[in-house]
């Protein structure tokens, strides 16, 4: 949010752009990322474009379009925390993180016994980080930098550890959720997709956020 009370970002301006092309007027709607499934079935919005994992679970009861975006997870901490992304390093550690993600199910999954603090937002994450409250952040690595280590927050913040996309819990990266059976609004995001990575105005909106293309292979 901006300090006009805004929602801004990268996934804001891919979805102006994405709306654009396939000829909608969009309003933007801001949820807790527990209830953003829920929202979407129940008809209180009408797609998910917020750096969502396309998964083989959340496939069960949504659709998505094609990926928009592809980053690995990673670990943040203080600069010189001396801490490493192994169960071992994170013992007697506090890891933060949103509630209901795939780094949710990451960390239970593979390491059960590291203690968790769960939020509502990522905001929430950040700010009990800098407080002290927690030691490390395990998020989505390019919202990790535009969200936080590129603003004053996150001065003497960085990441640590490796690379995380394993498939079996992050799926094959970010798309645009949509209900089942709304094949035309999946596949036209997925056409809008195409034509903004071929017109050139996908990289302009990379480029504006991030050093690299987030695309992914």
């Amino acid at each position: 949010m901006n300090s006009s009370g805004e929602i801004v970002g990268f996934d804001i301006d891919i979805a102006n752009a994405l709306c654009d092309k396939i000829g909608k007027s969009c309003k933007m709607v801001q949820s807790e990322w527990d209830g953003i499934i829920p929202a979407l079935i129940e008809r209180k919005c009408d797609a998910i474009i917020a750096s969502m994992s396309i998964t083989e679970e959340r496939m069960q009861i949504i659709d998505f379009s094609t990926k928009y975006y592809n980053s690995p997870g990673r670990f943040i901490a203080k600069e010189g925390a001396g801490l490493t992304d192994t169960a071992e390093g994170l013992a007697g550690k506090v890891v933060g993180l949103q509630r209901g993600t795939t780094f949710n199910d990451f960390m239970d999954g593979e390491m059960p016994d590291v203690e968790l603090k769960l939020y509502g937002t990522q905001d929430e994450v950040y700010l009990d980080l800098t407080a002290g409250r927690i030691d490390a952040a395990f998020a989505d690595s390019i919202a990790m930098s535009d969200g936080f280590l590129n603003t004053d927050a996150g001065k003497g913040y960085a990441f640590f550890g490796r690379d995380y996309l394993e498939v079996k819990y992050f799926g094959v990266g970010a798309g645009i959720a949509v209900r089942k059976g709304e094949e035309d609004l999946r596949d036209a995001f997925s056409a809008a997709i195409q034509a903004i990575r071929d017109s050139g105005e996908y990289k302009a909106i990379n480029d504006k956020y991030f050093a690299v293309d987030i695309f992914g292979g």
